[in-house]
């Protein structure tokens, strides 16, 4: 259910006074303060209604503080576990974020909630609105010409997008290897334990939520080349091409990356497509169906 707190209405008591004069002092004199009274209050988190219900479900993270934190993790390069550790127990981002109470239900996130939230946002393009409205306010703010210099953050989309495109590279081949394991055993023991371990490890989730924003496009290569690694080793072996979750790794290397072959040495190579090529309706969930726009049941394999 959507829920939403007025941050443009003062409250009548300092929920910050238990710091002491000095400490509150400082923090008045820290980014927080300019991110609390300028930033936090003209987030554009009406465009997430849609995505939400006003009436049915529980409550959702108070969501100009989920919108905030998408900022926060990208202004101090922070990976998701790190975000939800910042969240959770820095009183400067609490005061950024106007969190006045330290109970669960305001002070608490999940890393799977910043991962929702960030694959609403890249989804849609709304961290397109998002960074250039703060950016406008901020040049409004500090009377800043911008017909003298430009205020964009082009590097904050792509790092987002980025940290978008790992989780779904990330998932789908997670989804092929158990499939493979349960359903052709020999073939997936010949698999380099490197790659088994990189997927199907206990940590390998917790693995892929602790990429920094400055390190997703490395990330994202890596896990193109192991997308391609795949698709290329079994493309003739007819028990596996029929599985439905080797076609999602060839749907997912078809519309996120870019297959070269050298015309002498005839060696294919992988690049994945900048995010500005990748189309809107390419594949968003390796849970859900595929088939050229068609849908139907996934048998699991």
């Amino acid at each position: 259910m959507f829920y939403t707190k007025d941050h443009k209405t003062y409250d009548m008591f300092d929920c910050f006074e238990h710091l002491g004069p000095k400490r509150r002092g400082l923090l008045d004199s820290t980014w927080a303060k300019l991110f609390r009274d300028e930033i936090l209050p003209n987030l554009p988190v009406h465009l997430l209604e849609k995505h939400y219900s006003r009436n049915n479900g529980r409550p959702t993270n108070e969501l100009f503080a989920m919108m905030g934190v998408m900022i926060l993790q990208q202004m101090h390069d922070l990976t998701d576990e790190q975000a939800v550790e910042q969240f959770c127990f820095n009183i400067q981002w609490h005061f950024a974020l106007n969190i006045t109470n330290v109970n669960d239900a305001a002070a608490y996130v999940c890393p799977r909630s910043i991962w929702g939230m960030r694959h609403i946002m890249t989804e849609n393009n709304l961290y397109t609105e998002l960074f250039e409205g703060v950016s406008d306010h901020l040049g409004r703010v500090f009377k800043i010409d911008t017909t003298l210099q430009r205020l964009d953050s082009v590097h904050l989309f792509s790092n987002m997008r980025h940290l978008g495109r790992i989780r779904l590279f990330a998932a789908t081949i997670t989804k092929f290897l158990r499939n493979l394991k349960r359903h052709h055993k020999a073939i997936f023991d010949d698999l380099p334990e490197e790659m088994k371990e990189r997927y199907l490890s206990k940590r390998a989730e917790s693995t892929f939520s602790m990429v920094k924003p400055s390190d997703s496009s490395r990330t994202l290569e890596e896990l193109g080349q192991d997308l391609f690694t795949l698709v290329e080793r079994f493309n003739g072996h007819n028990a596996v091409v029929e599985m439905t979750s080797y076609g999602l790794l060839v749907r997912l290397l078809g519309e996120q990356c870019l297959v070269a072959e050298d015309q002498e040495s005839k060696i294919r190579t992988v690049a994945v497509r900048p995010n500005r090529e990748v189309a809107s309706d390419s594949l968003q969930n390796p849970s859900g169906t595929w088939s050229q726009g068609k849908t139907h049941a996934d048998p699991g394999c």
